[in-house]
């Protein structure tokens, strides 16, 4: 560890570098270990212990002893070590923000609301989980009656992205261990400490050994092979690209697991003209850049009906030229960089395929020679659905702006895609609100409004977007089997 790290830290037992597994911190078994960057510094900060299939294979035999014990406890007893760790979690929201924004670059304000929005999961899922129903059936004879009970499903494998490093991992391990399963978690190599770092609170909180392990290592095929190939683990949830996604669905054929993906999006905001522009402006800088765009539900298609377009473009133009991208350790930084070198290049080749395409440049589109992986806000216009950034998640600070002249238009464009995460709607007509809403091929709809998530809420899209719901009450049903038992001769 860095001693600039450390020394920003009130409790700097929260900073590990090694794996967690079965209540023990160890080593890579070869001795291995990998880097994390500052994406702002491109320094290194840690050097994490590398693992691969073989010690995760055992974190999944010791996961499945763990759980049987633990699913037979009292759910309020269970509920009662959430409470506990969602406790430890807001105490240490300063810590824990540091090390988020240390090693994925992220704003302090923004490591601090998404420890915050972490938290909830771990909060609402210890209530949820004593509210487990199941039913009493009318049956078509006399003599039986029919139930229906909720068991947890079984060792359950998670793999978390890097854009939102702790949310990711307490919007699937909250539920999990609600109900009774156990959970092994690779994190992305990029962000591994957020990791180990919940686990540490985790394990001080009381949560018997076992029941989370964090294997962190950079042989996500060797990992994931061994996850989505062991018979003994019973569902894997995943946040993700879809290729990634598509291809750990296959894997998961052979042992017929249960999956749940979040996976990549496409997602369309349509402006109308009577949009209240006031309105529009906060949800829109929101919406596409907060964590620089690097959200799955960014603002990736802009739709402007004609007649604001000019005031909505010199409004937004306005308001990214006062951003200041830069380190997190900079109290006048409000963004801060992509993930990796790979990330700008990627960004920087779809606006210059626009551009080569016809789109104009309002700002940005010109990354500078600097320390840190930084890509400036950019903002494209005269675009249409024939060029390449259409059909393209963005993951950038990157505004895609497309005219649009009835409503119609601006649904069949919005639905033009393979994903269908999140879509965004301004408008001050009541009536074309549930028009549109209802029209768009999406798992979520933002109304006025884009800051759309939350634990109480159910979250996740259909189409290549993935399946299944994370937080709210459905959240817990892929963690869940139903069992159906029948009694019989109960009238002798």
């Amino acid at each position: 560890m860095t001693q600039a790290l450390i020394d920003q830290l009130s409790d700097t037992r929260l900073l590990k570098s090694q794996a967690y597994i079965g209540g023990d911190w160890v080593d890579a078994n070869s001795g291995a270990t990998f880097d994390v960057v500052d994406p702002a510094t491109q320094m290194v900060i840690a050097n994490v212990a590398d693992l691969g299939a073989e010690q995760t294979s055992q974190a999944i035999e010791i996961a499945d002893k763990a759980m049987r014990e633990w699913r037979a406890q009292p759910a309020k007893l269970r509920c009662e070590v959430l409470e506990r760790w969602h406790q430890l979690i807001i105490e240490n929201t300063e810590d824990l923000a540091i090390i988020m924004s240390a090693e994925q670059g992220k704003t302090l304000i923004e490591s601090r609301g998404e420890i915050g929005y972490s938290a909830s999961f771990i909060k609402w899922f210890a209530e949820e989980g004593k509210r487990i129903y199941g039913d009493v059936i009318p049956h078509a004879q006399n003599d039986r009656r029919a139930i229906t009970i909720k068991q947890a499903i079984g060792v359950v494998a998670a793999i978390t992205p890097w854009n939102f490093p702790s949310a990711m991992i307490t919007r699937k391990v909250g539920p999990a261990l609600a109900v009774g399963c156990s959970v092994v978690l690779k994190p992305a190599a990029e962000t591994p400490l957020s990791a180990l770092a919940l686990a540490e609170l985790a394990q001080r909180a009381g949560l018997p050994a076992g029941l989370l392990n964090i294997v962190p290592g950079t042989d996500a095929v060797a990992i994931g092979g061994e996850l989505t190939s062991n018979p003994k683990v019973k569902k894997l949830t995943f946040t993700g690209s879809t290729p990634v996604g598509k291809l750990l669905m296959g894997q998961c054929a052979s042992t017929v697991k249960r999956t749940s993906m979040e996976l990549g999006g496409n997602a369309p905001v349509i402006i109308f003209d009577d949009a209240d522009l006031d309105l529009v402006m906060p949800g829109i800088i929101n919406a596409k850049f907060r964590n620089s765009g690097q959200t799955c539900i960014s603002a990736n298609r802009i739709f402007v009906q004609k007649g604001i377009r000019q005031a909505f473009i010199e409004r937004l133009s306005a308001a990214a030229s006062t951003f200041n991208f830069g380190s997190y350790t900079k109290t006048e930084s409000t963004h801060g960089p992509l993930i990796t070198q790979t990330a700008v290049n990627n960004v920087d080749a779809k606006v210059k395929k626009a551009v080569s395409e016809g789109a104009k440049v309002v700002c940005g589109a010109d990354p500078k020679d600097s320390q840190g992986y930084f890509y400036p806000a950019t903002i494209l216009t005269d675009l249409n659905d024939s060029m390449n950034i259409f059909n393209e998640e963005i993951f950038g600070p990157v505004a895609a702006i497309f005219d649009f002249d009835t409503e119609q238009q601006a649904i069949d464009m919005s639905n033009d895609t393979p994903f269908g995460l999140a879509a965004y709607i301004y408008t001050e007509s009541m009536r074309r609100s549930w028009r549109v809403s209802e029209a768009l091929e999406y798992g979520m709809v933002g109304i006025n409004e884009t800051a759309i998530s939350a634990e109480i809420v159910p979250f996740g899209g259909v189409k290549e977007s993935g399946q299944g719901r994370e937080g709210s009450k459905y959240g817990l049903d892929d963690y869940l089997e139903i069992k159906y038992i029948c009694f019989g001769s109960i009238d002798k």
